[in-house]
């Protein structure tokens, strides 16, 4: 691993990536509301939704900013699988939105059911209607469980947790590990991608196996059915496998029968077209879409997710409408596109409220770069990373082959290798409350 990296992973870690706003200084015009203020609605408090609510208010404090959100504690996705390890409290993943409401910003607690970008204005279910002169969209992923035979929504939330969203779903499939019994199977099944998280499935496979090893039940197996014949940092998780739990996973690509197109909850059984993937534990990630709220709104493409301009993150749709965050198609960026991350939609973030600014303001758009930041945990004290940085060059974003990079799988020995596993786990942990900061403070 190059110094450049390792130094600009531990920037990460203690300050905030900014992504330039050079339109935000000016006061706020577009005045349609009766106060004189634009009127920005922004729906879904994740990493995405948040961030934007939080950097309009920063750069503009005379924006009229209203955030709708169902939930009024936010769950992390990032690290929760170190709860189903044993490794993380799902308490220290959570936040409320007081330090959005401090700075003056309308938290609402509903539902959006629907919006008509004709009318500029957002329908919630408590039969509240906003106006708004830019509506900011991060509704995160829903799933398609029709993606396979016999899963539902109601055996998610009951017998067969997803835990794709981080909350209850992710403290039952705990309980159902910790409950397996020495030679017991766990079965994960993958979707096709594009999915949240990509390394998310494979951690998730790294986190049950250390579960099980350390409380003696090294005897288990952890069986992976991919419906896709690669996954991210491939070589980084196979290292930590064989080092780690030497026998206890094996993943099926889809080229060999791992795509799962049904599922039999009362013998649990998950099934290819090839394979059948019998379990004690059968965990079914179903596939994705952009949330709900985009679909019915005609955002999104033939495959369920939203387009937009990279360069702007206003939908390709509806004008006036920012995309950000796991629901968009972040147009055709080299190096794994744009992965579905929390970094990725807080950095997407910034470039929307950039573009907001200049259009209220009537200045040229700034200049954008992105900024994908990835950790993932194979084990206590076993971390590692990617980083991805996009730049504007002729008019096109281009992936910064001289910035960020992956971690290696091999360094000089091994004492040196586990060191810088050791600091990635670290790192790991400084980045989320970095970002979490940064989002909800």
């Amino acid at each position: 691993m190059s110094f450049n990296r390792r130094e600009f992973l531990k920037t990460l870690t203690t300050t905030s990536v900014i992504v330039p706003l050079t339109a935000c200084a000016a006061p706020s015009g577009g005045k349609s509301g009766s106060s004189g203020k634009a009127r920005i609605v922004v729906v879904g408090g994740g990493f995405g939704g948040a961030t934007a609510a939080k950097y309009l208010k920063m750069m503009d404090a005379g924006l009229d900013i209203t955030l709708v959100e169902r939930n009024k504690t936010f769950t992390s996705c990032p690290l929760s699988n170190e709860v189903i390890g044993g490794h993380g409290k799902l308490e220290d993943l959570q936040t409320g939105y007081d330090g959005l409401k401090k700075r003056g910003i309308n938290v609402v607690f509903d539902d959006a059911v629907a919006v008509d970008p004709a009318g500029k204005s957002v329908k919630l279910k408590s039969g509240t209607t906003l106006k708004y002169d830019f509506l900011v969209l991060s509704p995160g992923i829903d799933f398609n469980y029709g993606g396979v035979a016999g899963y539902s929504e109601e055996l998610a939330n009951t017998t067969h947790p997803h835990a794709y969203k981080a909350g209850p779903q992710t403290l039952a499939l705990k309980k159902q590990v910790e409950s397996m019994q020495d030679g017991q199977v766990f079965v994960l099944t993958v979707p096709p991608g594009p999915f949240r998280c990509p390394p998310g499935p494979y951690e998730r496979a790294s986190q049950v196996a250390s579960y099980l090893k350390s409380h003696g039940k090294g005897k288990c197996k952890i069986l992976i059915a991919d419906a896709n014949d690669s996954f991210s940092k491939k070589g980084l998780f196979e290292q930590a496998w064989k080092m780690h739990y030497p026998g206890m996973i094996e993943w099926v690509a889809g080229a060999s029968g791992g795509k799962v197109v049904k599922f039999d909850a009362k013998s649990n059984t998950a099934s290819s077209d090839f394979n059948d993937f019998k379990g004690d534990v059968v965990n079914i990630i179903p596939p994705h879409h952009a949330g709900m709220i985009a679909k019915n709104t005609g955002l999104t493409n033939d495959k369920g997710w939203c387009t937009v301009n990279m360069l702007t993150m206003e939908s390709t749709v509806h004008k006036d409408i920012f995309v950000v965050g796991d629901s968009t198609v972040h147009g055709d960026l080299p190096v794994y596109g744009a992965p579905k991350s929390a970094h990725m939609a807080n950095t997407q973030a910034k470039v929307a409220v950039g573009n907001i600014l200049a259009k209220i303001n009537g200045t040229p758009s700034p200049e954008p770069f992105f900024v994908n930041t990835c950790y993932s945990i194979a084990e206590k004290d076993w971390g590692f990373s990617v980083v991805h940085i996009y730049r504007l060059k002729d008019g096109k974003l281009v992936y910064d082959t001289k910035a960020g990079g992956i971690s290696p799988v091999n360094m000089g020995d091994e004492a040196q290798l586990k060191l810088q596993r050791k600091l990635e786990s670290e790192y790991a942990v400084g980045w989320l409350k970095n970002i979490m900061a940064d989002a909800f403070a």
